[in-house]
């Protein structure tokens, strides 16, 4: 590379997980726009995708991580459908939704009308035996709560506040123990006594601090969204509450990794540090931005006018930490959760014993190491073959770390106990498959936002580096999909500033 104006610099991307691969597609486009730029990423497994991986096994489609997106986020949708797979996009079956909380040894259904912790309607959750009478007692009160009454302005004043006291504030110990606790395992992975509110739930904080009462905000923000166009699909219907591909969610990888193939690809490669360029690499080169050396454990050396790490916080921080220990230090301060995945696959005689409806959760005092179970046969279309279920169930977290250290054998014994005393299946699966995903759920416990900012504070004192991922602004794949698009356009602004 040389210091003309017309030399291409170069971008490494580090990580080929679904933010790594929004990155380095969003710099793809950026060059055949004519950017005077040259991308690489690096991916230390011989596969991309990261956790989003899919499988056809015998007539059913299995996905061993993510199974799908919110569609009230469109960055997933909007992607699929620039790399012409908005013909492959559909919708869950929202007509069979409902999801059951294992109470009391049986599966109860959630109440209608509930935004996550919210209630939009009072009749289900006044019949629902899932909260007692002073439960409901409680909710009704929590309607008349107003701005700036005693405990939400205790609460906006503090810097931070635990997802579990945020939710017993408003509506008790029963609505966080049977409702909000298990509903957020499923999704984080983590401990609401340790996770931040303003972190996990910004949403409902801000309802908060508008309204006083979330109940009163739920049911003005459903009214509300029951006029916008954002709840209604092209069709006119209304639009799902999941999204995903009609051949899985490894079709978008698979896209993704087409436009990236050749010289802009480099799997098997895993990185064990990156240091700035020294006054005589640069001038060797004749580098115009400061630049960096990327470092592979195989021996690689690479180098890179600006880097993208879209690794886990850990990972990112295991690698910078010969030239900055204290940013390495913050990063690795972002602890995270492991989990797995078991798919067992039925054939007809087993459906009639599994309730209508997307799944089951089930809370902590249930003493059940299984923490969640989709039905994915109900939830989504072309999964199973006709009649045939599949059944995926969640186990790890952190209030089961051990898990993974069973055996195979221990995890299919375990799960098909479990399944037998909860939906009394006790048929033989088909097929089974466990996956596997260590230190995979970062945790935006309590003081996060505050280590985010201290990130991006200590990062800028090195030019052309920067970080994206789930660890920081949203665990979901259009959460990645926009960390790493927008990562790529910093990269690009910095590289023109530092060309002119």
């Amino acid at each position: 590379m040389t210091g003309s104006r017309d030399a291409k610099l170069r971008v490494a991307v580090l990580g080929g997980g679904i933010t790594g691969l929004a990155a380095a597609y969003t710099l793809a486009r950026a060059r055949e726009r004519g950017a005077p730029i040259e991308e690489f990423l690096i991916e230390g497994s011989s596969r991309l995708g990261g956790a989003i991986l899919t499988e056809q096994v015998e007539g059913f489609l299995v996905e061993a991580g993510p199974d799908s997106f919110l569609a009230e986020k469109p960055e997933a949708a909007s992607l699929c459908r620039e790399l012409e797979l908005g013909e492959s996009l559909i919708g869950s079956n929202d007509r069979e939704r409902r999801t059951y909380i294992l109470h009391r040894g049986r599966l109860v259904p959630l109440p209608d009308g509930l935004m996550l912790l919210a209630p939009t309607r009072l009749w289900p959750m006044v019949t629902t035996p899932l909260l007692p009478l002073a439960s409901k007692v409680a909710l009704a009160a929590e309607w008349f709560t107003r701005p700036g009454s005693g405990s939400v302005k205790e609460a906006s004043e503090d810097s931070d506040e635990s997802v579990a006291s945020f939710v017993r504030r408003h509506f008790g110990d029963a609505m966080l123990e049977n409702i909000a606790d298990p509903l957020l395992a499923g999704i984080f992975g983590g401990d609401t006594a340790r996770l931040s509110v303003r972190s996990v739930l910004p949403r409902f904080r801000e309802m908060e601090q508008k309204y006083g009462s979330l109940t009163r905000a739920a049911m003005e923000a459903r009214k509300q969204g029951s006029k916008g166009a954002a709840h209604t699909s092209r069709s006119g219907e209304p639009a799902p509450l999941f999204m995903t591909l009609k051949e899985g969610l490894g079709t978008l990888v698979g896209r993704l990794s087409e436009r990236l193939a050749g010289r802009h690809l480099r799997l098997k490669e895993r990185v064990a540090s990156i240091e700035p360029l020294t006054a005589a690499d640069r001038a060797a080169t004749g580098s115009i931005a400061p630049g960096y050396k990327i470092r592979c454990e195989g021996g690689s050396v690479y180098q890179a006018d600006a880097v993208i790490l879209a690794l886990p916080a850990h990972q990112c921080g295991q690698i910078l930490a010969c030239f900055d220990s204290t940013l390495a230090a913050t990063l690795a301060s972002i602890r995270y959760s492991s989990g797995l995945t078991v798919s067992l696959a039925y054939d007809a005689a087993a459906s009639p014993q599994i309730p209508r409806g997307f799944g089951f959760l089930a809370p902590q005092k249930e003493k059940r190491r299984l923490v969640a179970c989709t039905f994915v046969h109900q939830k989504f279309p072309h999964r199973a073959p006709e009649g045939c279920a599949l059944l995926r169930c969640f186990l790890g977290g952190t209030r089961d770390p051990g898990v993974l250290e069973l055996s195979d054998n221990e995890i299919v014994t375990m799960a098909g106990q479990e399944l037998a005393a909860i939906l009394s299946l006790s048929a033989k699966p088909q097929f089974i498959r466990i996956y596997r995903w260590p230190a995979s759920m970062p945790q935006y416990e309590l003081g996060h936002a505050a280590r985010v900012a201290a990130i991006e504070q200590q990062i800028e004192k090195h030019p052309g580096v920067f970080v994206a991922g789930n660890a920081y602004s949203g665990v979901g794949i259009s959460d990645c999909i926009r960390a790493g698009k927008a990562a790529a356009e910093r990269a690009q602004e910095f590289l023109a500033a530092a060309t002119t």
